[in-house]
């Protein structure tokens, strides 16, 4: 996928992706086998014929069949796309579903044998499951608000760019800049009217330099861009 398929007209920003975002994805699935694994543990003394089938438990089935249709279909997206965000990650809706159900059956699970022996106890696997449902219910709903934290916006006026995560935001109008340098393999040297300056790195990004060289491009076009050093704009 050409994410930097953009034109300098304004067509709202331009997620950018860390250049290993697709290695990064394949590794995130791992991370799923969790949720699969506490659905397994709480269907297990079903299985066993030491708990009765209840329907919490036939709940419990249905979501993990929910989820595992998710998981092949997450990785075919993977395969296919792995720049494609969704406005809800309904996989990680699911294992909150998964991981929730199980909190609750744990609960009562312990609940129940407590009170055959009579005693009152705590039990810490209920809240942890119940927060890690938590957990990935915000991950469902914020994802794509994540991903969307790198970015580069060109606009008629200015631009706009943020190339980490947890990094400030450059937002900049024609007239608080003087240069837009290139400088060294993928960074551009911004230089504003006040005499400030920063550096802005697209060495760590998928098509990192074809991402510089649309701004670049764009401030050329606005009168905005210095003449090129030694290193190459692309």
């Amino acid at each position: 996928m050409n994410t930097a398929a953009t034109s300098a007209a304004d067509e709202g920003p331009t997620t950018l992706y860390h250049r290993r975002h697709a290695k990064q994805q394949r590794g995130k699935m791992a991370g799923h086998l969790a949720p699969a694994a506490v659905l397994v543990t709480g269907l297990l003394p079903a299985l066993a014929g030491t708990e009765p089938f209840t329907a919490l438990l036939a709940l419990e089935v249905a979501v993990g069949a929910a989820y595992l249709l998710l998981v092949v279909r997450e990785l075919r997206q993977l395969r296919h796309n792995p720049f494609h965000r969704e406005r809800v990650a309904w996989l990680e809706l699911a294992a909150a579903g998964i991981l929730a159900l199980e909190s609750y059956h744990s609960w009562h699970r312990h609940h129940a044998a407590d009170a055959a022996a009579g005693v009152h106890r705590v039990h810490l696997l209920p809240w942890v499951y119940a927060v890690l449902a938590g957990v990935y219910v915000g991950l469902a709903f914020r994802q794509r608000q994540l991903s969307g934290r790198r970015f580069l916006h060109l606009r008629p006026d200015g631009f706009a760019v943020r190339t980490g995560v947890l990094g400030r935001a450059h937002d900049l109008r024609w007239a608080d800049v003087a240069t837009v340098e290139p400088a060294g393999p993928a960074d551009v040297l911004l230089r504003r009217s006040d005499g400030r300056s920063h550096r802005v790195s697209f060495a760590h990004l998928h098509e990192g330099p074809a991402h510089r060289a649309r701004l670049l491009a764009h401030a050329q076009a606005h009168g905005a861009s210095a003449a090129p050093t030694a290193w190459p704009a692309t």
